[in-house]
């Protein structure tokens, strides 16, 4: 069982709405719910509007449905439906006994289908789907009527049943809403309420031949179940009036309100479903939880906290009109929370052999070093110090600029929890790369400080040779190289720098050997975390996010 987390009330316009009608003894218990359709997996977009859901569930209080928009067969899974439930329980909400389907309520959407056709409100067309499309005008031009809109209760009646019963091939026959083919507003302009599709369905199977639309079935989904206030996304504002005509016409047992709020738009992402599908297909990243992918699922094997998505969905609120979050605002509530939690390990991810002449041959010894520098309950840790190293390559210039603090040649260097150091040779192989360096060490300087009061400039990370471990580091960046990525032609304006894999990494054997799953930071790299990729003799390591935002920067300078 989840724990439930902790939130606070917000001031939006959803929640005045709520307490309004509230405080106006409108409903006596908040009933909100989770619709996803289970064709895909879920985006940071749905995080948004589950943590709404649940938290308005939570905060006044109530309860919150998962409810599985299945409507349709085709493109629905049993793993998204599992991942869909994975999905929320990270995110940290639970809806205790309160899973349903749109499935579940097949028997009585279809009677509810036969009282309009009897109320003379619902009718079979014939016309193919293309027809009824030319047939629906436009937002200047009213629609034409069908010419199968006037048939009898009774025909109507026997020809539903009978695309019920499987008579009739896919596409033959729809069953539409009569309401107003001249309406300003399209949806109502008889609008499809089944079609036929003979397709395997994963909760009931073969039993249906005909399936609702989305939005026959939403609303009506919400009565059944007593939803009071139907929280969705602006898209669906123009799709209300047709909720509350079925509210008005069908023998419902509730009469819930439908609300829109914006979507979440970010730079740099396409939160778009079709992109999303088409990016895995065609094998741009490596599946649903690629972590490239803006998927829960692919953030969490990126080693996001979920603590840090719900941070960032509090602090863009939620509003009435769509904009665009800057995606500096997620990735700095991911860095804040992974600076408060992830304890400090060492890991160097482009080696540079160090030698150090004056330490003992044979010999080592083990220096502490604390596991967080905000919380002493962390403790602390041991590492190996002996004379053969490694540290980055960026870390040393054979010619460096003024302002290069690290090590060169004559120049002198703390080694974080260890000694000063000071290089004194470089080895180069025959293409003049450096592949050594040649260093002396101060002993007296151990534990970082020099009893001379002398200072030195700057602190490197480094690991000992002989007792660190092989790594595979994989460097993620934004998926996409455009901040307004273009969805109608997404594979333009993918970032070909997306992965970057380090295959000679090293990392600490207490990293290596432990199984743990939580995001680590890297001293002075960034925020790190294992991926199920690992195995027992190659651990694969998976960038989070870097301690600041240097994709942006790299962007610019292009």
């Amino acid at each position: 069982m989840t724990e439930p987390v902790a939130t606070e009330v917000g001031r939006d316009f959803i929640r005045d709405i709520i307490q309004a009608d509230l405080d106006q003894a409108k409903c006596k218990e908040i009933v909100t719910r989770f619709p996803p359709e289970p064709n895909g997996y879920l985006h940071i977009g749905h995080a948004k509007s589950i943590a709404l859901n649940f938290g308005i569930a939570q905060e006044f209080p109530g309860r919150c449905h998962l409810r599985f928009d299945d409507t349709n067969p085709v493109k629905e899974e049993q793993e998204y439906i599992d991942s869909i439930q994975a999905d929320v329980h990270w995110l940290g909400f639970d809806w205790g006994k309160n899973l349903f389907f749109a499935s579940d309520y097949f028997d009585r959407l279809y009677e509810w289908a036969e009282n309009l056709i009897r109320d003379g409100l619902a009718y079979v067309d014939d016309q193919t789907q293309e027809e009824i499309r030319l047939s629906r005008g436009t937002l200047t031009e009213p629609g034409k009527n069908s010419p199968f809109r006037d048939r009898s209760v009774d025909e109507n009646l026997d020809l539903f049943r009978r695309m019920k019963a499987g008579e009739f091939p896919n596409g033959a026959r729809v069953l539409r809403a009569k309401i107003d083919m001249s309406a300003g507003n399209i949806n109502l302009r008889d609008p499809v309420l089944y079609r036929i599709l003979h397709a395997h369905h994963p909760r009931t199977g073969t039993k249906w031949s005909i399936y609702p639309s989305y939005d026959y079935a939403h609303g009506q989904s919400d009565a059944i179940e007593g939803i009071t206030h139907s929280i969705c996304t602006l898209e669906f504002e123009d799709h209300r009036p047709l909720y509350d005509w079925f509210i008005e016409k069908l023998p419902v047992p509730s009469k819930p309100h439908q609300y829109e709020f914006a979507r979440l738009n970010l730079t740099y992402t396409l939160l778009s479903k079709r992109v999303l599908t088409q990016l895995v297909r065609d094998g741009h990243v490596a599946g649903w939880d690629d972590p490239r992918m803006p998927t829960m699922a692919g953030m969490r094997r990126r080693g996001v906290p979920p603590a840090a998505l719900r941070e960032f969905v509090k602090r863009i609120g939620v509003a009435k009109a769509n904009s665009v979050v800057d995606v500096g605002m997620l990735e700095f509530c991911i860095r804040e929370e992974l600076n408060r939690t992830a304890q400090r390990r060492m890991g160097v991810l482009r080696p540079l052999k160090v030698v150090i002449e004056n330490y003992p041959e044979g010999q080592s010894e083990e220096l502490e070093a604390i596991n967080h520098p905000d919380d002493p309950g962390a403790g602390t840790r041991k590492i190996t110090f002996g004379r053969e190293l490694y540290i980055e390559q960026d870390d040393f210039m054979e010619n460096p600029p003024k302002k290069f603090f690290r090590l060169s040649p004559g120049n002198e260097v703390r080694l974080r929890y260890a000694y000063f150091v000071k290089c004194t040779g470089v080895i180069k192989n025959d293409k003049g790369e450096v592949v050594e360096l040649r260093c002396t060490y101060d002993p007296a300087t151990k534990g970082g400080n020099a009893p001379d009061g002398r200072k030195v400039k700057a602190t490197m990370h480094w690991l000992p040779a002989a007792t660190s471990v092989p790594a595979e580091i994989r460097i993620y960046n934004q998926l996409f190289a455009n901040p307004s990525p273009d969805a109608s032609n997404f594979a333009a304006d993918l970032n070909p720098n997306s992965l970057e894999i380090l295959s000679d990494a090293r990392i600490e054997a207490s990293v290596a050997e432990s199984n743990s799953m939580e995001p680590m930071q890297f001293e002075r790299q960034g925020y790190f975390v294992r991926d199920r990729d690992s195995t027992p003799g190659k651990p694969v390591f998976s960038r989070t996010i870097g301690l600041r935002d240097t994709f942006a920067k790299e962007v610019a300078k292009g």
